[in-house]
Formats: C-alpha cells, structure tokens, sequence
C-alpha cells in the first residue's frame, strides 16, 4: 500500500510539470528545475525510510496483533462450540436420566402394587380357607349337638315332667312310662325340628 502512494506521488509529480514550468516565473523555489534533483533524492529518502519503519516494525506489530486476535477468537469460537456440544450432550444425558428414572419409578410401583395385591390375595385366600375350617367345624358341631339334641332334651323333660307330676300329686310316678310318652311326642313333633 506503502509503495502505491508512493508511485502515485512520483506521478502526479511529472504529471504537474506544465504547472511547475508555469510557476518556475513565478519565484517558488520548489517549482524551480535545478532544485528537482534534491527535493526527488530527499523525498525518495524519506518515503524509503517511511516505507522501511512501517513494513519491518509497525506493520508487522499490526499484523501479528492482528493474527493474535483472530486466532483467540477462532479458540473463542471453537471453545464455545465446544461447550455448546458438552452441554447439548449433558442435557440429552439428563433428559435420558430423567426418562429411565420415569421408567424405573413405573416399573417399582407396578412391581409394589403386584407384591401388595399378590400379599392381599394370599391372605384373602388364607383366611378364606380358615373361614371355610370354622364353617366345617361348627357345622359338625352343630350336627353332633343335632344328633345328641333329642336324647338330651328327652332327659330334661323326663326330668322336669317327674318333677312337675310330683309336685302336682305329691306322688313319685314311674320314669319308663313317662319316658314312653315324651318319646312318643319326640317322634311325632321331630320332623318339625330336627328334619327326621
């Protein structure tokens, strides 16, 4: 960029020279052609030096500064993409996590509530079967109490029949033929009670 400007300066130099012969009466010693020589080597002089301290110190500064940025900001940029990937595979990490930790909460209370059911029927079906033993038992003992009924309540009213024909007529009556008649009744009233 250096070196265009100066060219550019070279040729609007030689460019001007109808104007510098013009002004060459006019007394302006820069105009003056005995001075081009020198004022060329000084300018080529100090463009040279301008050129040579901006392309080996201060653009080189400008550039490396230049390059230094924009390769922290590639790392920057490579950083954050990075982190961005880490996170989006975090997120999927705990999202999978979260759907696994849905699935085994489901399947512990499906696994509970079976157990807890299963414990229920078993139980129900225990104390059915104790329930049906009790049943048995004290259907037996109903129809032993059934079958022993008769013969005790015969001897409760033989019992309580003496007594009463005792008392009555103040005599002691004989058993057998008490005994006889309530067997009689026993057999004709039975069927309505016992089902014989």
């Amino acid at each position: 960029m250096i070196k265009k400007i100066f060219f550019q300066l070279i040729f609007f130099n030689f460019f001007f020279v109808k104007e510098v012969f013009a002004a060459e009466s006019g007394g302006m010693p820069q105009l003056n052609p005995e001075f081009w020589i020198s004022q060329i080597f000084w300018l080529t002089l100090t463009f040279g030096v301008l050129y040579i301290v901006l392309s080996k110190l201060i653009l080189p500064k400008i550039s490396a500064n230049l390059e230094l940025r924009k390769s922290q900001i590639q790392e920057n940029i490579e950083a954050a993409e990075k982190h961005r990937e880490s996170s989006e595979s975090k997120l999927k990490e705990f999202e999978n996590i979260i759907q696994k930790s849905k699935l085994d909460g489901k399947n512990i209370f499906k696994d509970a509530r079976d157990k807890v059911f299963k414990d229920i029927n078993s139980k129900k079906d225990i104390l059915e079967k104790q329930i049906d033993d009790e049943i048995k038992k004290v259907e037996q003992e109903i129809m032993v109490l059934k079958k022993s009924a008769p013969e005790k309540i015969n001897k409760i009213a033989i019992e309580t029949s003496s007594e009463l024909v005792k008392k009555l007529i103040g005599a002691e009556v004989n058993n057998s033929s008490i005994s006889a008649i309530i067997e009689d009744l026993s057999k004709r009233n039975g069927n309505k009670y016992y089902g014989n």
